[in-house]
C-alpha cells in the first residue's frame, strides 16, 4: 500500500509539473493515471457486490473502504485533468469530461461543485441550480460555511431564470447570518453578502442590461453597509456597460451617471477610515500612504474619471 501511494504521488506530481511546459503531455499522463483508478473503482465495486451476495459484512466494509480511498485519489486527478480545458475556457469540453466520470463521482461533493461551476460558465443556469442548491441546503443552518461565490452564482442563476424571489430570500438569509456573526463576534469581518451583490451587479452589466434598476438596487444595498470599497469596484464594471450605451440611451445613461457621481460623493464622506487594502502580514507598511488606500481616495478618483468622460 505504501509503495502504491508513493507511485501515485510521483505520477500525479509529475503530471502537474509537466503541465507547465506541455499541457498536451500532462493531459496524457493524467489520462493514464485516471484510467488506472477507474479500473480499480470498477474492481472495488465488484468486490462490494460479491461480499454483499456472500453475506460477508467485514468484506463489504473492506471493499467500501478501498473504494473510498481510490475515489479520494481519483478526484484530484480528474480535477487536474479538467483544469487543462478550464484554463483554455473550453467549458463544453470540461462538461463532457465530467459526464464520463458521473458513474463514480455523482455523490461526491467536490465533483458536483465543479460541475455546477462549469454549467454556470456556459449560462446553463437551470442545470447549475440543480447542482448548487443541494450544496447550499446542506449548510442551511450556517450559510457562511458555504463559499461566497457558490452563494453568488446560485443567486445569479435564480435571477437569470426569473426566480427573483428565491434569490432575495437567499440574500435575506445571508444577511441575517452576517448580522448574527457581527453580534456574536464584533471584530469578525463578513463579506458574503457583499460578494453576492457584486456578482449580481457585475453580471447585470456584462449581460448588456439596458435598464440598470437591478444593478442600482444592489449598489444601494452595499451603500447601506460598510463595504463601500467593493461598491467602488463594482461601479467600474457597471459603468463600462453604461458608457457603451451612452449614445444609444443618452438621457437615461446621463441620469445613471449622475446617480453614480452622487453615490461616489457619499463614499467620499464616509470612506475616510475604510481601507481598500486588506491587512496582510507580508507586505510593506502602507501607513505612509494611508490616504491613497481609502475608499475616499478611490471614490474621488472614480468621480474625476466620470466627470472627464461626460462633462
Amino acid at each position: 500500500m505504501v509503495t502504491l501511494c508513493f507511485q501515485y504521488l510521483y505520477d500525479f506530481l509529475d503530471a502537474i509539473m509537466t503541465q507547465e511546459t506541455s499541457p498536451e503531455e500532462a493531459y496524457r499522463k493524467f489520462d493514464e493515471l485516471a484510467s488506472k483508478h477507474v479500473e480499480l473503482l470498477r474492481k472495488h465495486t465488484k468486490q462490494v457486490q460479491e461480499a454483499r451476495d456472500a453475506g460477508e459484512e467485514e468484506g463489504v466494509k473492506r471493499a467500501v473502504s478501498d473504494y473510498d480511498d481510490t475515489l479520494d485519489r481519483y478526484i484530484p486527478v480528474l480535477m487536474a485533468q479538467a483544469k487543462i480545458y478550464w484554463d483554455m475556457e473550453n467549458y463544453s469540453q470540461v462538461e463532457n469530461f465530467f459526464h464520463k466520470s458521473v458513474e463514480f463521482c455523482d455523490g461526491n461533493e467536490t465533483w458536483r461543485l465543479h460541475v455546477s461551476h462549469v454549467l454556470y460558465m456556459q449560462d446553463k443556469f437551470k442545470e447549475a441550480i440543480a447542482f448548487y442548491e443541494p450544496i447550499v441546503k446542506k449548510y442551511s443552518n450556517n450559510l457562511l460555511n458555504v463559499s461566497a461565490i457558490v452563494l453568488a452564482n446560485l443567486c445569479v442563476s435564480y435571477i437569470m431564470t426569473s426566480q427573483n424571489e428565491e434569490a432575495e430570500d437567499l440574500m435575506r438569509k445571508i444577511e441575517k447570518e452576517e448580522e448574527r456573526i457581527v453580534f456574536e463576534e464584533p471584530n469578525k469581518k463578513t463579506f458574503h453578502l457583499c460578494i453576492v451583490n457584486l456578482v449580481i451587479g457585475n453580471t447585470s452589466g456584462s449581460e448588456g442590461v439596458k435598464n440598470f434598476t437591478t444593478v442600482d438596487k444592489h449598489i444601494e444595498r452595499i451603500n447601506r453597509g460598510n463595504h463601500r470599497v467593493e461598491a467602488n469596484i463594482k461601479l467600474v464594471a457597471v459603468n463600462e456597460q453604461r458608457i457603451g450605451n451612452v449614445f444609444l440611451y443618452e438621457t437615461t445613461a446621463r441620469v445613471q451617471i449622475q446617480e453614480c457621481i452622487t453615490f461616489l460623493e457619499q463614499c467620499e464622506v464616509f470612506g475616510k477610515d475604510v481601507p481598500t487594502v486588506p491587512e496582510q502580514p507580508l507586505v510593506e507598511d502602507l501607513t505612509a500612504n494611508h490616504g491613497k488606500h481609502t475608499v475616499t481616495y478611490e471614490a474621488r478618483l472614480l468621480k474625476s474619471l466620470l466627470l472627464k468622460l461626460f462633462y
